[in-house]
């Protein structure tokens, strides 16, 4: 199983960036999908999901109307749109593949840095 994230990167405030996760070795279309969070010293946090059928969006409240996650079921891949980067944005973000409370899995992080 592989999840591979891409699309981090430096950028000023106030600018966009599309992150993506490609999986393998997991039936895509089964697994709920999410993107987490993570500042030095801290927890990872929350920070979009999109269910398996329905694709129903969730949001972290502190992105929520700047960040949009999609799903391509055909190329097993979500994506995260970030849109109105703030300093606050600055976090290692990671892919998490969500079956059930025993399986699942985790991305190997994809640094974005928002800065001027």
């Amino acid at each position: 199983v592989q999840l591979v994230e891409s699309g981090g990167g430096w950028v000023q405030p106030g600018g966009s960036l599309r992150l993506s996760c490609v999986t393998s070795g997991i039936s895509f279309d089964l697994y709920s999908m999410k993107w987490y969070r993570q500042t030095p010293g801290m927890e990872r946090d929350f920070v979009a999901g999109i269910t398996r059928r329905t694709e129903v969006t969730t949001y972290a409240d502190s992105v929520k109307g700047r960040f949009t996650i999609s799903r391509d079921n055909a190329r097993k891949t979500v994506y995260l749109y970030m849109n109105s980067l703030q300093f606050e944005d600055t976090a290692v973000y990671y892919c998490h593949a969500y079956l059930n409370d025993v399986i699942s899995y985790w991305g190997q992080g994809t640094q974005v840095t928002v800065s001027s």
